[in-house]
This record gives C-alpha cells, structure tokens and sequence, in this order.
C-alpha cells in the first residue's frame, strides 16, 4: 500500500498512479486521538484501519500523481532520526576529501545518530531552500524508515515489527565547522517521499536498490545491503537512547557521492520499489 498526504492535508492511496482520497478516514482517526498523544495517530492506526482505506480507495475517483501537490508522508512526527557515516564508501570518500586516514572519521558507532529539526522536513511539493548558496551545500541519497508504533530497548530480531513503512529522503547538509545537526537542520534540508509505502510490500529493506540524480545525471547509486548498521540494527541502537513513535522517521544514511547542490537544481531520489522523489533547490528568499 502506498500512502500520501497530498494538498490541503489530504489523505490519499496512490493506486496505479492515481491518488484515491480517504480523508474521510484521517478525520474519523483525529476525532479519537488524545490530543496529547506523542506521535501520528493515523501511522498508529494502519494496522486496524487498512482494511477500510482499501475499500473507501475503491469507491473514490483517482486523480493523476501529477496533479496533486505531495506534503511529506507524516503529519506529526517526534523527531527526526539520521544515521551518520553508515556507507563504508563514503567514510573513505569523506576521508580522501581532508587528506586524513579513514579511521579518523568515525564511525556510526562512535558518533552515534543525529537529530535534525522537524521543521526541516519537507515534501516533493516544497522546496529545498538553500540559505547560504555562497557555501558548499550537498546533497545526501537515503532510504527512511518510518516508525509505526512506540518503543524503546528494541532488541535485534523484533526491530522490522516497529516500522509502518518507508519513504525516500534526501539529507541536505551545508558544509562546515558548526555542529552537524545545526548545519542539516535548515528549513527545507529534509525532503521525504513523495509517499510512504507500507512495510509489507519491503520484505528485507537491507536488499534495495538506491539512486540520486542531480539534473538528471546519476551522482549517487548503491544497494542498501552496503550499510554498516542494516536497518534492524539502526532501530535497536536508536532505542537504546531514545522511545520512538508513530511517525517518526528514521534517515538510514547515505552512501559515496556526494555533490553540490545549487539554486536551479533538480535532485531526484529513487528507489524501484519505493518510487521517485524530485524536488528543485532555490535559493531561500
């Protein structure tokens, strides 16, 4: 199942590139939830509602993908999870581009994961604005795993159970000596989608096939069986610190490639079984 939420907060199943609207679910969904809930009540209820969305999908007219403007995937998340230097490749690129040793970079498991600001996070509708276009921004491939019901000390073999579904991402980062999470933080650096596809249609999300495109030329591409951390391994070492929720994503890395990204540009991230996000940078006004 693919899942969008799409113009003016629509809830949409893209069916055969169609978007059937089920709002009407989201509605009846937020109706029930606490306010005070931590997470997205509609991620939290797929697994009793799915049933009901396919059929109201049946019953509701499609509309063609590219007539609808595409938010991001999830509409109240708690954070916004990134995994750093999780692509063997790209610790050596990164190493090649300081004159320094690999070892010096470290790893995932020394740095730990990073957060990004919510508020960085935008769909293929938006934009990525570019705040410092005098500097080096670039562009960063990822899968995204999106969280479907809390937890914490996740162990190895359970952590799959946790996800909703996945998403593609770009990580945008602007280059420089300031925290890493402030530099990726930028409104805009976190796009996602353009939909989320449900976790059963990804049997093993550790065997997938990644590509990014600046204007379309191939700058990034590599299958997720190269990550250091697989995708189980990244939920149950985010929960040794953290309680994930309903709707909160999770950037599993990006691999070698990585390559500035100007005002103008196009940048597409892609995966067969997922789909295509492409968003154009500008500069921000």
């Amino acid at each position: 199942m693919r899942i969008c939420r799409y113009d003016n907060d629509r809830l949409g199943l893209v069916i055969d590139g169609q978007v059937h609207d089920v709002s009407a679910a989201q509605e009846e969904i937020r109706k029930q939830a606490a306010y005070d809930m931590m997470g997205d009540c509609v991620i939290a209820a797929l697994p009793q509602w799915r049933g009901k969305l396919e059929e109201m999908a049946k019953k509701s007219p499609g509309r063609p993908i590219s007539e609808v403007k595409f938010l991001p995937p999830v509409a109240r998340y708690t954070k916004v999870m990134a995994a750093p230097t999780n692509y063997k490749a790209h610790i050596e690129e990164m190493a090649a581009r300081q004159n320094t040793a690999p070892e010096a970079h470290r790893g995932i498991q020394a740095a730990g994961i990073f957060l990004k600001a919510n508020s960085s996070i935008v769909g293929a509708s938006g934009n990525i604005k570019l705040r410092f276009p005098e500097r080096l921004n670039e562009h960063e491939l990822e899968l995204v795993m999106i969280i479907g019901k809390q937890g914490t000390k996740i162990p190895y073999d359970k952590a799959l159970d946790y996800v909703a579904g996945y998403c593609m991402g770009i990580d945008m980062t602007v280059r420089g000596k300031e925290d890493r999470s402030f530099r990726k933080s930028i409104d805009g650096y976190s796009p996602v989608g353009p939909w989320m596809v449900t976790a059963d249609e990804i049997p093993d999300p550790d065997k997938l096939d990644l590509e990014l495109k600046v204007n379309g030329v191939t700058k990034q591409k590599t299958n997720t069986n190269n990550l250091i951390y697989d995708c189980r391994k990244l939920i149950e070492f985010a929960t040794e610190y953290y309680t994930i929720y309903p709707g909160d994503y999770y950037f599993t890395g990006t691999p070698q490639g990585v390559a500035p990204v100007n005002p103008g540009d196009w940048v597409s991230s892609a995966c067969p079984a997922i789909g295509e996000l492409k968003i154009q940078a500008i500069a921000q006004p």
